[in-house]
């Protein structure tokens, strides 16, 4: 794999994601016993646009050859997935279901390969 790979894949995957908080935005939180009431969805739909966002930044990002915008690009997904697995091993302290520890696995993995592949591999280029 490829830092411009990963930048793809990442950017498929969170547009779906942005796209389902806004579309279906029950889906996501019912997954993990979370049931929102309509009034309630400005929450989802607020995560999703930033979805759609980084999403849109990942799929532009592939064809970054500045080496320190690549750093800062997966510097920002790292941040923001470490940051949500926190948030949600928090939820499910206050009571989500034990459905929420995929998702902590998936951000653990896709911090490892940002680090891996967007700070490391980097390092040495520009």
């Amino acid at each position: 794999m490829s830092l411009a790979v990963l930048l793809v894949l990442h950017a498929i995957v969170t547009f779906a994601a942005g796209m389902a908080l806004i579309v279906a935005p029950n889906f996501i939180p019912g997954a993990i016993g979370i049931q929102l009431e309509p009034s309630q969805f400005l929450v989802p739909y607020l995560l999703g646009t930033a979805e759609i966002a980084l999403a849109f930044l990942s799929f532009y990002a592939r064809k970054l050859t500045d080496a320190q915008a690549l750093r800062l690009v997966s510097a920002t997904f790292i941040v923001f997935h470490a940051s949500t697995a926190l948030v949600e091993f928090l939820a499910f302290v206050q009571g989500a279901s034990a459905g929420v520890w995929g998702n902590i696995a998936v951000r653990a993995l896709v911090v490892i390969l940002f680090a891996y592949y967007g700070l490391m591999q980097t390092r040495n280029q520009s």
